[in-house]
């Protein structure tokens, strides 16, 4: 195991050997519709169905999605109730809001609550596809670069600037593990979802202790966040 670490951290181009589907929330309450849509979205994504918003909620809380789907009517919260407490939770991730309303009222007030595109009921499930691409690919392009504190982090380059223009080059784990957690600032990572999201399957949770201790003396100790009995979080907040 250390001799793969070392291996690891000594390579800056590594290339990844896992490919991973990316990690998308349903929230819709309607069985076969659901179920229709699992099916679709399976082919390019790890879905994750909940039937209700307080479920949906709980779960985008504690866990890292790259892209949320979520109904309007949904029983009790609301699609566009449930997408205002994942802004307030500072979680950036995309959102589609799905609905059978049509309205430029009901748009704007979906938008508003923080959806990032809004798709209408009934729908082509191409067009579905294709959404979800143009979303993913502008939350991208504006998250690549970001502003940790006073340091600047571009994750396509590998690349942190400190404060004094220091040029910081990550491997790509070091590399992984810091997009994960700077993709939502005020969350705390468990070790197991960052070893999931961010490492091989062949590792261990130890294996995440190791890669924040690179990171820290890379860059500075308050970078990553022990939050004790849980695990980590981004330190040098904007």
């Amino acid at each position: 195991m250390q001799a793969t670490m070392r291996e690891r951290e000594s390579e800056e181009c590594e290339v990844e050997t896992e490919t991973r589907r990316p990690a998308l929330l349903l929230v819709e309450d309607d069985e076969d519709i659901a179920g229709m849509l699992s099916e679709v979205l399976a082919d390019l994504y790890k879905v994750d169905h909940v039937p209700d918003a307080e479920r949906g909620l709980d779960v985008a809380l504690r866990r890292h999605f790259d892209v949320i789907v979520v109904d309007r009517r949904l029983p009790g919260m609301d699609g566009v109730a449930l997408i205002r407490a994942i802004r307030r939770a500072n979680i950036t991730t995309p959102v589609l809001m799905l609905t059978a309303l049509g309205t430029l009222e009901d748009k704007v007030s979906g938008l508003d609550g923080g959806a990032n595109d809004y798709l209408v009921k009934p729908f082509e499930f191409d067009e579905l596809l294709a959404r979800l691409r143009a979303l993913r690919r502008a939350f991208t392009a504006e998250g690549r670069r970001r502003y940790l504190g006073e340091w600047i982090y571009t994750p396509d380059n590998k690349t942190v600037y400190s404060p004094t223009g220091g040029r910081i080059l990550l491997t790509v784990a070091e590399n992984a593990l810091l997009d994960l957690i700077s993709s939502s600032p005020e969350r705390v990572f468990s070790r197991e979802e960052i070893l999931h999201a961010a490492f091989s399957s062949d590792d261990s949770p130890g294996t995440v202790d190791t890669y924040v201790h690179y990171l820290r003396k890379k860059t500075s100790r308050e970078m990553v966040e022990t939050v004790r009995a849980h695990g980590y979080r981004l330190g040098d907040r904007p």
